[in-house]
């Protein structure tokens, strides 16, 4: 992506960008997070909707879970063709189901660690945030090698599923916690470059932004549950 550094454009649609920006990804984060108490925070409600009288999973979690992935791909791929009114509704939609699978976090770990480390993550997703916008250096290469490293992560995650290494498990999430910080970094000064881009009318701009909070909302909320991993008191 290239850096448009335009000094006759005008810093106030910038601005409203980086806003709409935040905006989108706390909406996202709210949904989640009234969800996923509303959900996890009652056993007898989450056993309900997720668990069968076996003991096993039921489907509904299943189709929860991937249904986001289904989702973001559905709304960054074909974002220019859908209607801003239905990207909002999938938008909306994306946020209770990763809302929903979250629940599980607060069955697994008490309330203490949950909030520890929300407010670590946090801090470490506002510092990165604000490096990545203020950095002069371009971060594209990095954040390509980032995304590399992310796909092996994925990689030794499903292998490690087979193997169970408790050891291999702990350094995949230590390079996660690399990770994602880095990307958060990387993504913002992206999304600092389309700020500054003219070329953009007003309706793509609004969807841009739209794409840009939920890119930002899938990094915080990968950086939180890895946290979460290292740091989380199981209950």
């Amino acid at each position: 992506m290239e850096n448009y550094q335009n000094p006759s454009f005008n810093t106030a649609v910038a601005s409203n960008f980086i806003r709409s920006v935040y905006t989108y990804m706390f909406i996202a984060l709210a949904i989640s997070g009234v969800v996923a108490y509303a959900i996890g925070s009652d056993a007898d409600t989450f056993k309900s909707l997720f668990i069968n009288d076996t003991g096993s999973v039921s489907i509904l979690f299943w189709v929860l879970l991937f249904l986001p992935l289904i989702l973001s791909m559905i709304i960054q791929w074909a974002f220019q063709r859908l209607s801003m009114e239905l990207l909002l509704l999938l938008f909306v939609l994306y946020s209770a189901a990763m809302g929903s699978t979250l629940s599980s976090i607060f069955v697994m770990y008490d309330m203490r660690s949950i909030a520890f480390t929300f407010f670590v993550a946090s801090g470490a997703f506002a510092g990165m945030a604000i490096l990545g916008y203020t950095t002069k250096t371009d971060l594209t290469k990095f954040g390509s090698l980032l995304y590399m490293v992310l796909i092996g992560m994925i990689i030794g995650g499903i292998v490690n599923a087979f193997i169970g290494s408790g050891a291999f498990d702990f350094f995949l999430t230590i390079i996660g916690v690399f990770v994602f910080t880095g990307l958060i970094a990387y993504q913002m000064q992206q999304l600092k470059n389309l700020a500054f881009s003219p070329e953009m009318n007003e309706g793509t701009r609004n969807k841009i932004a739209l794409i840009g909070g939920l890119q930002l909302y899938i990094l915080f909320v990968n950086l939180f549950l890895t946290l979460l991993r290292l740091l989380g008191g199981r209950d």
